[in-house]
């Protein structure tokens, strides 16, 4: 699905990937994006399924709350594939 057809008030998860941000050792986000002590080991992308919290259609850009982390990553379209609509649960 392309994100520009999603239906306002609807529920959309998607694949994802933040580019360029703090990683731990494990490659998991790392430093305030972390969810433990780990130091940053590097900078690099992060991949993951999440959920789309927001739409900006005129800068073209997604936020998406991971679903392993539960933290937000802003997206630009670019960035984001396999869109589809979730179940509300």
């Amino acid at each position: 699905m392309n994100i520009m057809e999603i239906t306002i008030g609807k529920s959309y998860g998607c694949k994802f990937k933040a580019k360029n941000i703090p990683l731990d050792e494990f490659g998991r986000p790392g430093g305030l994006l972390s969810l433990t002590d780990l130091p940053i080991a590097k900078y690099g992308d992060y991949e993951g399924f999440g959920f789309l919290t927001q739409r900006d259609v005129d800068q073209q850009l997604v936020v998406v709350e991971d679903e392993a982390s539960g933290k937000e990553f802003v997206c630009d379209f670019d960035n984001i594939w396999d869109v589809a609509e979730v179940d509300d649960e």
